[in-house]
């Protein structure tokens, strides 16, 4: 509960991805996407800064106007948008979503504002290879995970499939042989369409599908404002003028371009990566070196009760999976309590509380490996037990564990990563949305990954130094 209070009041400035923090000066309309899915909504690189555009984003901006509203717009997972919107973190989600009668039972869904069809995408290679929906067979296929292509593929006899979030990670997949199609609308595969990826003469029977905007069940208000705003930009085809120009401004993103000059061009993205990541990671430390100080002490209370709780935390926030811890820190607490964490929140906690289980066992065994004899020395000595753990045992407990410490900064760093599923704009963020704008496939990836190495390499240096100077002392 100290460590919630404490990051709660963060300063607003450290909260800065969480889009609505930023927005203070009328009310807000916040918008839930997946900015990945050219021409519907996508990153792109406009006067040296990224921008979430598409023709979603400018029916959402028509529907902000009409509100009279700020437009806040937060890019996640598609499959995260439903509990985002159930939890009360966006108002409505606008990512070429169909209105199927499952997502019906969780949300409600406007008028259709755009109708699209369903093609295969394959390698060139295998063009003449997939004909008809028949031999799709038994093949492995790709297909966005929660989307209305997973229900198509799932029709398909023995297919084995293969469901992702980002359309990028799936045309990855296509291009590395991993998956031999992948079904997707036809707008959107314009923009992923090149001398190595073709469209089948293959067509699912579900030829069209419409999307809708997705609001909170029960929020008529909304709803109604959205469905008066899709009649009215339905006037003299508005929407498909803005699909026509978000189809332009797509297609403006294939280039050519090599590892390095992407490193270059987009450096002030992987900066800012780099600014976030230090940070989530110095304050999951910090918050998980004094969390774990104190579940060390509870561990070792002479109180059964203390006892219990300390091994029952470290038991079980080590035995369960980061991104579960996440996902309740993040969603959990707003669908239960109404505890809308901001990403840097969210990420903070989980961090620190699963750095904080590992941290207590470390300290633990620092602290008995001290030997006993110090502490009788002290209590002899007419040292209170408090005063001897302070001054005495603890200092020799932490210099003996310092490379353990060390190791679990190191391992903070890389784990972060996780927190970009989120929102939050650290390093895979970044280099996510450098994928997306120039559907580069692996180079992003391998400058996030030397980054990484960078940032751990160093530290541990620094770190090897620190232990060196520590360690003079103890020269005979």
């Amino acid at each position: 509960m100290l460590l919630m209070c404490i990051v709660l009041l963060l300063p607003a400035g450290m909260a800065t991805v969480y889009a609505a923090d930023n927005v203070n000066s009328k009310e807000t309309l916040v918008l839930g996407t997946s900015a990945d899915f050219p021409p519907y909504e996508f990153h792109k690189t406009i006067d040296g800064q990224d921008q979430i555009v598409g023709f979603d984003i400018e029916i959402a901006k028509a529907i902000a106007e009409k509100m009279g509203a700020e437009l806040v717009i937060e890019d996640m997972g598609f499959d995260s948008l439903l509990p985002a919107l159930q939890s009360g973190r966006v108002d409505l989600v606008i990512s070429g979503m169909t209105p199927t009668e499952d997502r019906r039972q969780s949300i409600d869904f406007s008028d259709h504002y755009y109708k699209a069809s369903q093609v295969i995408l394959v390698r060139s290679e295998d063009s003449d290879k997939y004909q008809s929906m028949t031999d799709l067979e038994g093949e492995t296929i790709g297909i966005q995970k929660g989307s209305i292509q997973e229900e198509i593929a799932q029709g398909i006899n023995n297919a084995k499939l293969v469901s992702l979030d980002k359309m990028g990670d799936l045309v990855l997949q296509l291009e590395t042989e991993r998956v031999n199609a992948i079904i997707v609308e036809d707008t959107v595969a314009k923009g992923y369409l090149n001398n190595k990826i073709v469209i089948a003469s293959a067509s699912p029977a579900e030829t069209d599908s419409a999307a809708a905007i997705g609001v909170a069940k029960g929020n008529t208000e909304l709803l109604e404002v959205i469905n008066a705003t899709i009649a009215e930009l339905k006037v003299d085809n508005g929407i498909e003028k803005m699909v026509e120009e978000a189809s332009l401004l797509a297609s403006g993103n294939q280039k050519d371009r090599n590892i390095f000059t992407i490193a270059y061009e987009f450096r002030h993205y992987y900066a800012k990566g780099i600014g976030y990541t230090l940070l989530l990671s110095a304050l999951g430390v910090i918050f998980g070196f004094l969390i774990g100080l104190i579940i060390t002490l509870m561990r070792m209370s002479a109180f059964r009760v203390f006892r219990w709780i300390g091994t029952a935390y470290v038991e079980v926030l080590r035995g369960t999976p980061m991104l579960v811890q996440l996902m309740i820190m993040h969603y959990g607490l707003a669908l239960v309590f109404g505890l809308n964490l901001s990403p840097l929140q969210s990420g903070v906690i989980t961090l620190s509380i699963n750095s904080s289980a590992y941290l207590a066992e470390i300290f633990r065994a620092g602290i008995q490996g001290v030997d006993k004899g110090q502490m009788e020395a002290a209590r002899s000595l007419g040292m209170k037990r408090s005063a001897a753990l302070r001054h005495i045992i603890l200092p020799q407990a932490l210099k003996s564990v310092l490379p353990a410490i060390g190791n679990e900064f190191i391992t903070i760093i890389k784990e972060s990563s996780i927190i970009s599923i989120i929102g939050m704009a650290d390093i895979m963020y970044q280099a996510n949305s450098i994928r997306n704008i120039t559907y580069a496939g692996l180079s992003p990836y391998i400058i996030a990954a030397a980054i990484y190495f960078v940032l751990t390499f160093m530290l541990s240096k620094l770190l090897s130094l620190f232990e060196r100077k520590l360690s003079a002392s103890d020269k005979r």
